[in-house]
Parts: C-alpha cells; sequence; structure tokens
C-alpha cells in the first residue's frame, strides 16, 4: 500500500512561486523542494520538469479562462460589453501572472535560448489571437465593421499589457487609474472604429 501524500500539491506550487519569485527561474530544483520540505525525486514525481512546475506555480492555465470565455460570448450578448468584460478578466488575471512572466521574458524572447517560452506556448501571442479571432467572428457576423483583427487586437492588448505593466511600477507621482475606468476610456476611443 502507498504511503499517503504528507504535502499537498498547493503546498509545493506556493514554495515554487515564493522561490521563482526571489531567485528568478535560475532558481534550483532542490531550494524549492527544501523550501517545500521534500525531496527532489517527490517534487519531480508530482512535477515531470522544472517547466511544468513554474508553469502551475504561476497559473498559466488558469490565466488562459478569459481567452475560452471571450471565443464562447461571439454571435452572444453585446459586443463592446464583451469586450469590457474580456479585458477586465485579463486585467484581474495579468496582476498576478505577469510577474512571474517577467521572469520568463528575462531569459530572452527567442525559443532557442528560452525553451520554455515554448513551453508556455507563448501567451503574448496568444492573448493576442484570441482577441483577433473574436474580432473576427464578430465583423463575420455583421456585428462589427469590416477591421483588421490583427492590428486591432494588437492595438487592444498593446493598451491593456502597457496598463498592467505602469501598474507595476513602484512610483508614488503617478495617479493610479482604476481598471474600469481604463478599461471604459479605452474602449470609448476605439470602439467608434468598431462599431458596425
Amino acid at each position: 500500500m502507498a504511503r499517503p501524500r504528507t504535502i499537498s500539491d498547493t503546498q509545493i506550487l506556493a514554495a515554487a512561486r515564493e522561490v521563482f519569485l526571489e531567485q528568478g527561474f535560475s532558481a534550483t530544483t532542490a531550494e524549492i523542494a527544501r523550501r517545500a520540505g521534500i525531496s527532489e525525486g517527490t517534487l519531480f514525481k508530482r512535477f515531470p520538469t522544472k517547466e511544468d512546475l513554474f508553469a502551475e506555480a504561476i497559473g498559466l492555465s488558469d490565466f488562459t479562462s478569459w481567452r475560452e470565455e471571450l471565443s464562447g460570448l461571439a454571435g452572444q450578448g453585446d459586443v463592446r460589453r464583451n469586450l469590457e468584460r474580456a479585458a477586465l478578466h485579463f486585467l484581474d488575471h495579468a496582476a498576478r501572472v505577469v510577474p512571474h512572466l517577467m521572469l520568463v521574458f528575462s531569459r530572452g524572447h527567442d525559443p532557442s535560448h528560452n525553451p520554455l517560452l515554448e513551453t508556455l506556448n507563448h501567451p503574448v501571442q496568444q492573448d493576442t489571437r484570441a482577441v483577433a479571432d473574436y474580432l473576427r467572428a464578430e465583423s463575420g457576423r455583421g456585428r462589427l465593421r469590416p477591421l483588421d483583427a490583427d492590428v486591432t487586437a494588437l492595438l487592444l492588448m498593446g493598451a491593456l499589457t502597457q496598463y498592467v505593466h505602469l501598474e507595476m511600477l513602484p512610483c508614488s507621482a503617478r495617479e493610479h487609474i482604476d481598471p474600469g475606468r481604463f478599461v471604459r476610456g479605452l474602449l470609448d476611443v476605439v470602439w467608434p472604429g468598431l462599431e458596425p
């Protein structure tokens, strides 16, 4: 009979998240295991690679839920409200995930030097593609004017990503803008170019 687990995956992931934030992706699995109070062997039984552990620790799978939600809204409800809801969902998740993704990007943007990008499936590209696919679907239904969905998605995601980065900067002189206000203001500017 197998011994029952004495530490949960959640506890291991909490230790991994802590170590990765302190030391970056170069943190050793030995240090993560030590912090979690387990052996490296136990760590690798639960998470086959360091990349798998990192992806789980930063909650990357949770981060994609806004994409799936947006995709499911094509042809339903109010398009502007759908975009607002998706943008707010993105900002909420990004506030938690982007500090971890910065650790990934600090290793470089070339997959040959940073194979973790392949493991994570290029999240920035996936985000932009999800918005472009939604815009194409709505435009095809006549719910948006004909547009270059790829360029429009880059515009929207660029603004949202810039907001996230500015919010991460420790600058007391900068005025904080509430996410809801930012998203409404962004769509106030962009929406006239999207309306059918």
